[in-house]
């Protein structure tokens, strides 16, 4: 590949369905995530935003269409193969999914130590690494049952970067949460597409909480530290949102096309939750 020619895009649908039986979750769905970028999808309960989720990691099949991640087909891939293409894919599920007999530390490097031969002195600093980015140094030795509901979900967003994955899904990071905890959530959200550059897709309810991921951006002080500040209005345009409606995609386009859409569903699922906050 030239230096000219731009990476391949990071998941592609191409005229995606899928249903149970008679029930139809998408229909005809296509869209393209640019390398790079950070996609938001909201929708109902039951729109097909987690099936989303496990058709890129191909956990379930389509019923027709193309999916690619990476470049690669996965929609008929066989499993051998697909564990390739998993390798360089983080998930952070909607239940965090920690071991509870693991500590932090071992939580988070756990698919370092089973399906790497890195030596367990990298293993260890790249999880310290981690730990540091979510704010949770001091806490390697804790077990899950020990932290709190948003330090698990940071700890879930940790393991799910610590092999350096070149694509982060994440299913609905703050649904639960109390505000202030759910805003440290976001904050990580923020600071892994800026400062670690990963391609990500976002599944959530909370709208208020994805208005502000796509809002604000993460700076590194002289000093190392980092800072979340709003972003300026020519730069809300990293995160793309796509909204899920009646098996098809109703929406798709920035924060601020978002809030401005005179769609009538689009009005009423956003009621009551537009800004000013």
């Amino acid at each position: 590949m030239s230096q000219d020619t731009p990476p391949a895009p990071a998941v592609v649908f191409d005229r995606v369905s899928f249903a149970f039986d008679e029930h139809v979750i998408l229909q005809n769905i296509s869209f393209s995530v640019p390398t790079g970028a950070m996609w938001i999808v909201l929708g109902a309960s039951g729109s097909g935003k987690s099936i989303m989720l496990k058709l890129i990691l191909g956990l379930i099949r389509p019923d027709s269409g193309r999916i690619f991640v990476n470049g690669h087909r996965v929609d008929g891939m066989p499993e051998r193969d697909l564990m390739r293409v998993r390798a360089d894919i983080g998930m952070s599920f909607q239940e965090n999914a920690l071991f509870d007999s693991l500590t932090v530390a071992e939580n988070v490097g756990y698919r370092l130590y089973e399906e790497t031969k890195m030596p367990l002195d990298e293993v260890h600093a790249r999880v310290m690494e981690v730990l540091g980015f979510v704010g949770l140094a001091d806490y390697p030795d804790r077990m899950p049952s020990e932290l709190s509901g948003g330090q698990r979900r940071r700890v879930a967003l940790a393991r799910a970067m610590a092999s350096r994955p070149s694509l982060l899904l994440v299913d609905d990071p703050t649904t639960g949460l109390d505000p202030i905890t759910a805003s440290s959530v976001n904050d990580e959200i923020v600071k892994l597409r800026d400062l670690e550059r990963v391609t990500s897709i976002i599944v959530t309810h909370q709208i208020r909480d994805a208005h502000y991921v796509a809002t604000h951006e993460a700076h590194r002080r002289p000093d190392g530290s980092v800072e979340i500040l709003e972003a300026d209005a020519d730069k809300t345009g990293t995160a793309h949102f796509m909204v899920l409606h009646d098996a098809r995609i109703l929406f798709e386009g920035t924060a601020a096309d978002l809030l401005e859409s005179q769609d009538a569903y689009l009005k009423e699922f956003l009621y009551m939750t537009l800004p000013p906050w």
